[in-house]
């Protein structure tokens, strides 16, 4: 069976700064993939690469097969490929539900005619993703803020509505990076929950966090970045009995 995500021998340098350097691991459909790693070990670069907004020195991507490390972020999506981000990218302007349709956008089939003659089709497909992205948001636990501006949601509540976004566009993976920083333990537990359920949707998920005791019991699988280099990868029970990892982020 072909890994929904492959990535093989990537590297990115920075001038002089090898980020990444000869990264290679994949992700089977369904799976829940962590990265973790100190600070500065190239995750969120990793996830760069990953998601088209850094062009890797060397090495490949692919998802479903399909080379993918020429691709903007958009053609990304439009093939399944969706994150969050640890700087959110909400537009504190508009209301909730409208940032969960920008996400949803992706997936309607609309040319200049209809959108300039409000054709029925668009229409349709507006109301179509208006009840959609509602869905989302009830999924995710934050519906009560429906028509609520995103600059009076709580922080929790924007980094739910963050992901919901991400999942309006019917991703077959979603990266969620640093989705737990900032959070209570109350809503960490609340993310852990959600995390679960979207593994439940058939959808892959892969995980940048610092918080252990998350990644270790929702992961499926983990990678342990170190300098930029793998330093270890495998089931949570084996990332804690390895020594290397234990020496390097876990602290003993």
């Amino acid at each position: 069976m072909t890994a929904l995500v492959e990535v093989n021998n990537l590297s990115k340098a920075f001038g002089g700064v090898h980020a990444v350097e000869g990264v290679s691991f994949s992700v089977d459909a369904g799976q829940v993939y962590s990265v973790i790693g100190p600070n500065g070990a190239g995750k969120t670069t990793l996830f760069n690469l990953i998601t088209g907004l850094y062009t890797p020195t060397s090495g490949e991507v692919k998802l479903n097969g399909e080379s993918i490390a020429k691709l903007q972020p958009n053609q990304l999506a439009e093939r399944g490929m969706c994150r969050t981000f640890q700087q959110m990218q909400i537009c504190m302007n508009m209301t909730a539900i409208e940032n969960v349709m920008l996400g949803r956008h992706l997936t309607l089939k609309s040319n200049l005619m209809t959108t300039l003659f409000r054709l029925p089709a668009l229409t349709r497909g507006e109301k179509a993703a208006r009840e959609k992205s509602a869905e989302l948001m009830e999924f995710v636990g934050c519906g009560e803020y429906l028509d609520t501006e995103a600059s009076a949601m709580s922080y929790g509540a924007l980094k739910r509505l963050e992901i919901a976004r991400a999942l309006a566009a019917e991703p077959k993976v979603v990266l969620l990076d640093e989705p737990a920083a900032g959070l209570n333990a109350v809503e960490t537990a609340a993310l852990e929950e959600l995390v679960r359920k979207i593994a439940e949707q058939g959808i892959t998920v892969m995980l940048v966090e610092h918080d252990m005791k998350l990644v270790m019991g929702i992961s499926d699988r983990l990678l342990v970045l170190n300098y930029g280099r793998v330093l270890a990868e495998g089931t949570p029970e084996q990332i804690r009995a390895n020594p290397d990892v234990i020496a390097a982020y876990l602290g003993g």
